[in-house]
């Protein structure tokens, strides 16, 4: 019988009059990859929050390891791990020292703490540079030992904020690599937020959050067949009438995706063809692919996940970090 390492049952927080989560309900099974996406303000960084006990929930309740997270706070925190989107390194500390510093305020027995931090510096690639100080480390560099410093009190769970936003796609393919052995090696539970559709491949089950509830809920292969087929990508003169003559023509859902237009059909290449002989409004530019996480989210919630970076708008951050 497969083993839930996370269970939410009707999680709610309000802030005044205004519910930001409302009665959200999942389980993550035991060395689960679980991909948590969604615009902001959909509530998954408030979920977030009231799962690592940061926050207090208005209702409902949380288990993580069986342990309740409200009147088992200390006992949560133990079985976590979290790993922000933002710097939280001490740059004027070495690296060395910076894990010591973690593993005393984990309490990590005395007898154990170098083992320890050779243990995952070597994990990483970093055991060669643990007497230089952060600050003259990469921004790769310092991810990385972000993550030995999450793993360093062999947490049961993990939670990845954006864990390689900003960095090169090279050093995100080696963090990854990291990631995945640790996960197949240790069984660890990873929790994971991105903007990044191909990290959120690598889930084993999504949950799309929206307006406060989680909207959808499945493995990424299964919320692309919610498309129903093939995805035409579409620029023209004047998307306006665009969307009407679509609409209008074929009865399709048409979403706007930057300066084009997207919707899909059955066999997308067949019917390109007559698409663009038929068209009235004239077509600048036109292709067809098959269904990304990116097209779902956009059908979904109406946004491209891109648009939470290119926006303008800043990214809510997890909560304060002192436990």
């Amino acid at each position: 019988m497969t083993e839930n390492v996370i269970e939410v049952d009707g999680l709610r927080k309000s802030f005044g009059d205004f519910e930001a989560v409302k009665g959200v309900e999942f389980t993550i099974q035991k060395g689960e990859i679980f991909g948590f996406l969604g615009p902001n303000g959909a509530g998954k960084t408030t979920t977030i929050n009231m799962l690592c006990t940061m926050m207090k929930p208005t209702a409902g309740t949380g288990r993580i390891c069986c342990h309740d997270i409200q009147s088992e706070k200390s006992t949560v925190r133990e079985c976590i791990g979290i790993i922000f989107q933002e710097n939280t390194l001490d740059e004027k500390l070495t690296a060395e020292e910076n894990l010591m510093l973690h593993c005393k305020f984990y309490r990590v027995p005395k007898s154990e703490r170098n083992g320890r931090i050779e243990e995952v510096l070597r994990m990483v690639d970093l055991y060669e540079k643990r007497k230089d100080v952060v600050e003259r480390y990469s921004g790769g560099m310092k991810r990385r030992l972000e993550i030995a410093r999450g793993l360093l009190h062999y947490p049961k769970v993990l939670f990845l904020d954006e864990p390689t936003v900003g960095l090169d796609p090279q050093t995100r393919t080696h963090i990854w690599d990291y990631i995945l052995e640790l996960k197949n090696r240790e069984g660890i539970t990873i929790f994971l937020t991105t903007h990044y559709m191909d990290e959120a491949e690598y889930s084993d089950r999504i949950a799309i959050m929206d307006h406060g509830k989680i909207i959808a809920l499945d493995t990424p292969d299964n919320l692309k067949k919610m498309i129903g087929g093939d995805v035409i990508e579409v620029i023209t003169e004047d998307n306006g009438k665009a969307i009407e003559e679509i609409s209008q023509r074929y009865g399709n859902d048409v979403k706007a995706k930057g300066d084009s237009l997207a919707f899909s059909v059955k066999n997308g290449s067949e019917f390109l063809t007559g698409f663009v002989k038929q068209m009235i409004v004239p077509i600048k530019n036109i292709s067809v692919h098959r269904p990304t996480l990116n097209d779902v989210f956009l059908n979904l919630t109406g946004r491209e996940i891109r648009d939470e970076i290119t926006n303008g708008t800043k990214k809510p951050k997890f909560g304060h970090r002192r436990f």
